[in-house]
């Protein structure tokens, strides 16, 4: 599991903004802001906790993930991490792939992966056993494809499938609930999912999130991520009416059919 401790900040009506804390003895009161879409909920836990903001990480340039981050650099004079293929002000760190982001002072370290589809420049920061992964990925589905194509998004999750099965994987929203019924129209056999899909009732019921997940988990039950697996092969081609060409064609149609009904 995470070596790390965070903690969440709601925002707007389903938006998380993660907080990750130092790692070493001394730094726990310090905290890298990830994805600010809001400073005023952030300010609030900073003060409250006198927690001391050290630095920004951002995954895309949607604004429920940067409307706070100007106010958040005049307030606190602080570094801003993000990708180096998005317009977005405040970045004084442009990242991509194979660049590591290193803060001695918190002995943190990540590793960038670009993972284009929901917006063109997208990236996540993986480490200490944790994934950060914006809006490319949700607890039990993937974010839209507003900039990129089919083909990136899918190359973009498969990347997250060679990632160990104890990631925790620390998405942006609660998009949870809706996300699993759409996965169960695509594998109502799977009883990964149908398990899933209780323990997520009994979260939501007591009002509690259900983020992050385990990406053991997301592998099991997340129809974005199996486009591999024969039971959504099948699916994939019985809604669209003809055989799957690849992996591709499968993710294509399965992020359509959702569309179709959200």
């Amino acid at each position: 599991m995470s070596s790390l401790s965070i903690s969440r900040v709601e925002a707007f009506d389903d938006n998380y903004i993660w907080l990750i804390h130092g790692n070493k003895r001394g730094s726990e009161n310090n905290v890298i802001i990830i994805d600010p879409g809001d400073e005023e909920p952030v300010i609030d836990v900073l003060q409250s906790n006198n927690w001391i903001a050290s630095g920004i990480f951002i995954t895309h340039h949607h604004g429920d993930h940067v409307g706070g981050v100007s106010e958040l650099v005049e307030k606190y004079k602080i570094p801003v991490y993000g990708p180096s293929n998005e317009r977005i002000p405040c970045i004084t760190h442009p990242l991509s792939e194979q660049d590591k982001v290193t803060i001695p002072e918190l002995d943190l370290v990540f590793d960038i992966l670009d993972v284009p589809g929901h917006t063109r420049g997208h990236i996540a920061y993986h480490g200490h056993n944790s994934l950060f992964i914006g809006d490319t990925l949700f607890a039990g589905g993937c974010g839209r494809l507003f900039e990129g194509t089919p083909a990136q998004m899918q190359h973009s999750l498969s990347k997250l499938l060679n990632l160990d099965d104890d990631t925790m994987v620390y998405c942006a929203h609660e998009y949870t609930t809706a996300n699993l019924t759409f996965a169960i129209r695509v594998e109502p056999n799977n009883q990964d999912l149908v398990k899933r899909i209780e323990q997520t009732s009994v979260l939501r019921s007591q009002h509690q999130a259900t983020v992050p997940s385990l990406l053991k988990i997301e592998k099991q039950t997340n129809p974005f991520l199996r486009f591999n697996e024969n039971s959504v092969i099948d699916a994939a081609a019985q809604f669209a009416g003809h055989k799957m060409a690849d992996s591709v064609e499968v993710f294509k149609t399965v992020r359509y059919w959702k569309d179709t009904l959200d």
